[in-house]
């Protein structure tokens, strides 16, 4: 039939175009659960969206500016979508607060939530760089996730 070398081969090839549509299904799938409508009728996306609606307004250039340089290190081809993400849970914070405007301590406070842990160690050095004192934030670093800072 098939020489050794040659059904060695294809029967890598195999596995490596299985392993490569499982990991692609898997990301595509995730997209699509973001997508399905919650018990509200809107979706994870739909309400990150509503959510950097409502707060657009509060943001000034300065603060833009610094939610581009915290997203920085997400590489490029997830920085939109990780910035929107971010947006999203600062908006909650400031939100929750009833902010008039939107503040350093509010944009903190969102990033911590919204980042994964491993994450945070960026955030800790960018506050060094900036002479903020990350100490307040503690009780943000040690907390669990969750799902949304308004009840």
């Amino acid at each position: 039939m098939l020489s050794g070398w040659f059904s060695a081969f294809i029967l890598i090839w195999i596995l490596c175009l299985v392993f490569l549509f499982s990991v692609g299904g898997y990301f595509m799938f995730r997209k699509f659960l973001k997508r399905l409508p919650k018990e509200d009728g809107k979706s994870i996306l739909d309400q990150q969206e509503e959510t950097i609606l409502k707060t657009r307004h509060l943001w000034t250039p300065e603060y833009r500016e610094l939610l581009e340089e915290l997203v920085s290190p997400v590489p490029e081809l997830f920085r939109d979508v990780a910035r929107k993400k971010i947006a999203a849970k600062i908006g909650d914070v400031a939100l929750s607060k009833n902010a008039k405007k939107m503040t350093l301590d509010n944009i903190i406070q969102g990033y911590i939530l919204a980042t994964p842990r491993r994450d945070h160690k960026f955030l800790r050095k960018k506050l060094k760089q900036l002479d903020i004192d990350d100490s307040r934030y503690e009780h943000l670093f040690a907390q669990k996730k969750t799902k949304s800072v308004r009840a």
